[in-house]
């Protein structure tokens, strides 16, 4: 079973559209893909159709270990894609992870019981940097990073990369261009200059009206763009994901 986390410490850039359209894509494949929501806010949830609640004691009894993470997971409106939800318990995620004992191996040890079930898991993570953040990254093969060619956001990045860098089993990290503004000629030069990067994956994924639509749509957009831009650039963002993992 492979991981992938997609993450970034500044809000807005396209990360769950990222989790949710690369989970979609994953499923083309046929292959088995579970989609864990992490963020409090539960957009990966909304997106996908899923019941957004946990049952019991919500974050708290599923990283003690007292809900099986199995118990949790709910099917989405993507045939093949199952998502272990979100809900607003996740905003104590890092104080439940403290209380649970080596809080940067417990979502680890959690998500190791999945193997018989799935072949992928895509980790939703909030954005910021967190204990929970530090969690994903053990717990993780492969870091994606959306990255919006602003001065703001390549900020971010290098922080990122620093939280990486200090973990003693950081994952692969890489990144792509999200929400690119071709009309924007800062943008422009910024993507130039981000490309020449050997971390940074082919995949641009542009500044669509199709991406902003998944919010009423709630759905991927191959579900109802499917000759979008945006969809052919998940895809691509896909076979250049998995060539990495397999």
């Amino acid at each position: 079973m492979k991981v992938v986390a997609t993450a970034s410490i500044k809000g807005g850039v396209g990360k769950t559209a990222t989790a949710v359209n690369l989970a979609a894509e994953a499923t083309r494949s046929g292959i088995r893909v579970l989609l864990w929501d992490l963020d409090p806010q539960g957009s990966a949830t909304y997106l996908l159709r899923a019941e957004h609640r946990l049952a019991g004691g919500g974050a708290r009894d599923l990283v003690s270990g007292e809900s099986e993470l199995l118990g949790e997971v709910r099917a989405t409106s993507v045939e093949g894609l199952h998502v272990l939800p979100s809900d607003t318990s996740l905003r104590y995620l890092d104080r439940h992870l403290d209380a649970a004992g080596k809080p940067r191996r417990r979502l680890g040890k959690l998500l190791a019981p999945l193997a018989p079930a799935y072949d992928l898991v895509v980790l939703d993570c909030p954005p910021g940097a967190s204990l929970g953040i530090e969690s994903a990254l053990r717990a993780t093969h492969l870091l994606l990073v959306p990255v919006v060619p602003t001065t703001l956001a390549m900020l971010t990045l290098s922080q990122l990369e620093e939280l990486v860098a200090a973990s003693r089993q950081g994952p692969q990290l890489l990144v792509h261009i999200s929400m690119l503004d071709r009309r924007k000629a800062l943008q422009r030069e910024t993507a130039t200059e981000l490309a020449t990067r050997p971390d940074v994956l082919d995949t641009v994924v542009p500044n669509t009206t199709a991406v902003e639509r998944m919010g009423p749509e709630r759905a991927p957009v191959r579900a109802f763009a499917p000759r979008s831009p945006a969809t052919l650039a998940y895809e691509q963002l896909w076979a250049e994901v998995a060539e990495r993992l397999w």
